[in-house]
Order: structure tokens, then sequence, then C-alpha cells
């Protein structure tokens, strides 16, 4: 599975990805808003990429795209991909690297993995679940056309906190009129 942009590869992770990833994902700044906590051992990183590189992108549960730069090969972040519902509807997922932020590199990573789902695989939906205080990744799916459809508060006890959820989404139809924007 490959996935190309301008600038970027989206391609399943490879064991020489860990220490990237680790090191990325132990950023406390990166990992305020996911499911896991700085730091992010190496060995954790080694157990992920070995189980990611296995999984099938195209069946229903999570799949992780390593995002890779064209230009020298440094892994970028990722993007996760949870297909559901049969296979018409997936939710998303991305982390980016902390310095290749700013530079459109989400945008053009989450951009391509949408196009993917909703006009290359046919899918109905994609929608996305984040943290209200996430501003970056909320500004990033609106870019992108997604539609805010809701905010469901304090529905999360997150790393020890009670915390609300932004609900983003993306029709098919819609991502034709939004995804040139």
């Amino acid at each position: 599975m490959l996935l190309e942009t301008d600038r970027l590869v989206l391609r399943r992770f490879r064991p020489a990805d860990a220490p990237a990833l680790a090191a990325y994902r132990s950023d406390p700044g990166v990992a305020r808003y996911q499911s896991w906590d700085a730091p992010f051992p190496l060995g954790d990183a080694i157990a992920f990429v070995t189980e990611t590189a296995h999984l099938d992108p195209e069946r229903e549960g999570w799949f992780q795209y390593a995002v890779e730069a064209k230009d020298g090969g440094a892994l970028v972040g990722d993007v996760g991909v949870n297909r559901g519902d049969g296979g018409r509807q997936a939710e998303i997922g991305f982390t980016l690297a902390p310095a290749f932020q700013g530079r459109g590199y989400a945008t053009e990573a989450v951009r391509r993995v949408v196009e993917f789902l909703l006009v290359e695989e046919g899918l109905h939906r994609v929608h996305a679940s984040l943290d209200a205080r996430n501003a970056p990744s909320a500004r990033l799916l609106e870019r992108l056309g997604f539609r805010r459809e809701g905010l469901c508060l304090q529905a999360s006890w997150w790393k020890g906190e009670w915390t609300d959820d932004l609900r983003y989404a993306v029709l098919a139809s819609e991502w034709s009129r939004s995804s040139t924007a």
C-alpha cells in the first residue's frame, strides 16, 4: 500500500522507522492529545512498527500510514485510518513530528488519505474526533472541508481530566466539492 503526494510518500511502517516514531511520540506537545503518554519508549515503537507492518489497510480496524518526506526520506509523522461499518466509513487520526509542523505536510498527508478513501475506495463518510483544545487539528480538518458535527462536553476521561470532544466529518459528495480548496 503506497500513496503519494508532491512531497510525501504514505506507506507501511518499516523497522527503521521505530527510532523516529519514538522520538516524535515522546514529545509532550505531540502526546498531549493522543492516546499514548510521553515518553514513548523505543521498545513500544518497535512493537508498534512490527504490529502495523502486518495489517491489511483495506480491512476493518486501524491501519497506520507512515508519512515520509520524498526529499531526504525523513519520517514526518503518521496518519491512522480506522475502517468500519462494513467498509463504508472510516475514522482518521494524524500525528506530525514537531520539526515538520507548520509546513503543510499534515494537510497534504490527510488530504491524500481522505481522497483515497472517498474517491478511490468509494467510502461514504470519513470522520474524526479530537480534543476540543487541539485547535491546529480542528483548523486542518476545516481547511480540508470537514464539517464540524458537534461538541460533546466533558465526554472523555483523558489523562486525568474530563475533556470536550469535537466531532468532524466529510461525506464523499461533499469531498468532491471541497478537496481542491
